[in-house]
């Protein structure tokens, strides 16, 4: 079995570029240094193959179901591999010490996850939603609510949800019915429906903690009105709390990460019943599900995109990591598979030759190495920008959060997108046996093809990135990525290795600028955007291209097959990908109609 991601390129792109052990001299991370990354890193690739790898067509072909007793059944190994994960102290590493945690840097945590992505997607989800959950509640929580709810989920004892989706409403979280009605005590009753909840129940943890959007009473229509309450399954006391699991929903890939239908205070788990309660009955038997309200009311969803965000960039990871995965099985397969000769032997009885021999074959190593250590580089990059927010004050600060809010949706859709499609070349590159399930890569596709609609599909991400990212604080947000383009180019001009990567980027990301300009021109919101999609992919292409410059630069002048290769997928990115901008740069300047004039009845 091919390992799942590289631990050289992990190196590479954290020490030769970021130089993240400048981190260590921030207050912060002052107890950190080289040695402990490294640690972490190999403590995590470690338990990754060992622990989560094994298991990962296990959890595929054995997806979870509800039992007689109306529990979750996951397969056991499951269970072990997310125990030793928490025994290890890795659902810890990002936390603040105060919390028990290691408070590790975002980037080093982030490259520690990347393994466990990679070697399981379905497994690490569990970790990946309880961490965000935690990390919410310890921004915008009261200290018994962190208390209560936070330290079991950095202790591993308590896993974690978001639930914002529902059967009506999908993505548009205006159109949540979920209500909140509350109560003389200071709690909520919660009553509602969500869909699509992944890890919404299993008995992996001994508590599920939901953070749930609903509407309390005076918040008025759309997303305004709406609240964040904390829905635990089990109450403090122990008291089931009414959180229904109605049915699981059975998805094409990411099978072994539940993915739930809950009904909130429909009866099933009825509190009175529970708690016996007679002619006076405890506060927490009122029917509903009881919720704790965070933060104040009428003000849930600007709390959840604390979570979202991350998720967004978790995403990224997942769908780079899958595609990595893939990208690698695939190599290790071409290097090994012989078929056929060179187009220039004749002769019939030479020997066949290992595919990687081969032209097009190299073609398509070539693009899913561009695409998933470029996806790798970018999301890397992102997270030091977190780390920047929580490090620095004033101007920094405030730099490091507008870039990565400009980065963000690139930073989710990009990746989703193309390493997805390194999973589709890596399953070209293994023939037949690509898509038989005796082979990881067809595996690999079905779990990576849900990311593109994770926390919030391709066109929402477009709209997001067009319609506000750019446009934000006057252009502010598109100036800034523009000047922090621009400085690598000004690095990469000066060099001749370099130097015309440097001009082609100038290039397009000119281009970029004026197309902005020009959409936005007519002031007609509905044209501006009819195209944003082909704006995403089209920006994304040209911030992925900056990403293999700052790679070429930090590459230099060392030489051996490592380097080479990094210098081989920059060129194939910018021969191959960077001039697809190009055509789609047209259409945006256009001002393109064909989506907009077309009828519902033609289609």
């Amino acid at each position: 079995m091919a390992t799942p991601l590289s631990r050289r390129d992990l190196e590479f792109l954290l020490y030769e570029w970021l130089d993240v052990e400048k981190l260590t001299a921030r207050e912060r991370f002052a107890e950190h240094s080289r040695e402990t990354f490294d640690a972490v890193l190999e403590l995590s690739e470690d338990l990754a193959t060992k622990c989560f790898a094994p298991v990962n067509k296990l959890g595929d072909q054995n997806e979870p179901y509800v039992g007689d007793d109306g529990k979750v059944v996951l397969p056991a190994e499951i269970g072990s591999g997310i125990a030793e994960f928490v025994k290890a102290g890795l659902m810890a590493s990002s936390f603040d010490e105060s919390l028990g945690g290691m408070q590790l840097p975002t980037v080093i945590n982030r490259a520690s996850s990347a393994w466990f992505q990679a070697a399981n997607a379905s497994m690490s989800s569990y970790a990946f939603l309880t961490v965000g959950n935690a990390n919410l509640l310890a921004e915008y929580g009261t200290p018994e609510q962190i208390d209560t709810w936070v330290r079991p989920m950095v202790e591993g004892r308590f896993s974690g949800t978001m639930c914002l989706s529902e059967p009506q409403a999908g993505s548009s979280l205006a159109d949540i019915t979920t209500k909140a009605e509350p109560m003389a005590d200071g709690t909520y009753r919660i009553t509602g429906t969500k869909m699509w909840i992944s890890a919404g129940d299993h008995e992996l943890t001994e508590n599920i903690v939901h953070l749930v959007l609903a509407k309390a009473p005076g918040g008025g229509p759309g997303v305004k009105g709406i609240s964040l309450f904390i829905v635990p399954k089990y109450l403090a006391d122990g008291t089931r709390n009414d959180v229904a699991l109605v049915s699981l929903n059975h998805k094409m890939g990411n099978r072994a990460t539940t993915n739930t239908l809950l009904n909130f205070g429909d009866g099933t788990y009825s509190p009175a019943t529970e708690s016996g309660a007679t002619e006076n009955p405890p506060a927490h038997s009122v029917p509903g599900a009881v919720g704790y309200l965070v933060g104040e009311e009428h003000r849930g969803l600007s709390y959840m995109f604390h979570m979202m965000n991350e998720a967004r960039i978790g995403v990224g990871f997942l769908a780079t990591s899958i595609g990595y995965a893939g990208y690698l099985a695939s190599l290790e397969y071409a290097k090994v598979r012989t078929q056929g000769r060179p187009v220039d032997q004749k002769d019939p009885t030479s020997k066949p030759v290992p595919i990687i021999e081969h032209a097009d074959v190299k073609r398509m190593l070539l693009a899913q190495k561009s695409y998933v250590e470029g996806a790798l580089a970018l999301g890397l990059y992102c997270s030091t920008l977190v780390d920047e927010e929580l490090t620095t004050t004033g101007a920094d600060r405030d730099r490091a959060t507008l870039l990565l809010d400009v980065l963000t949706p690139i930073t989710k859709s990009w990746p989703s997108q193309w390493c997805l499609e390194a999973n589709n070349l890596a399953i070209q590159v293994h023939g037949g046996y690509g898509y038989t399930k005796e082979f990881d890569v067809e595996q690999y596709y079905r779990d990576n093809r849900l990311n593109a609609i994770h926390e919030g599909a391709h066109g929402i991400h477009g709209l997001d990135l067009l319609g506000r990212k750019v446009t934000m604080q006057g252009g502010a947000g598109l100036a800034l990525l523009v000047e922090t383009i621009a400085t690598s180019i000004e690095r990469a001009s000066a060099d001749d290795a370099t130097a015309t990567y440097a001009a082609e980027l100038r290039s397009s990301l000119d281009r970029l600028v004026e197309v902005t300009a020009k959409v936005w021109s007519a002031g007609d919101p509905s044209l501006a955007l009819a195209n944003a999609t082909a704006y995403l992919e089209a920006a994304g292409h040209i911030v992925i291209a900056w990403m293999w410059l700052e790679q070429l630069l930090a590459v230099g002048d060392k030489s051996g097959d490592f380097y080479d290769g990094k210098r081989a997928a920059a060129q194939y990115f910018y021969r191959y990908e960077l001039p697809k901008t190009g055509p789609q740069l047209d259409l945006l300047e256009a001002l393109d109609r064909t989506t907009l004039n077309t009828d519902p009845a033609w289609l």
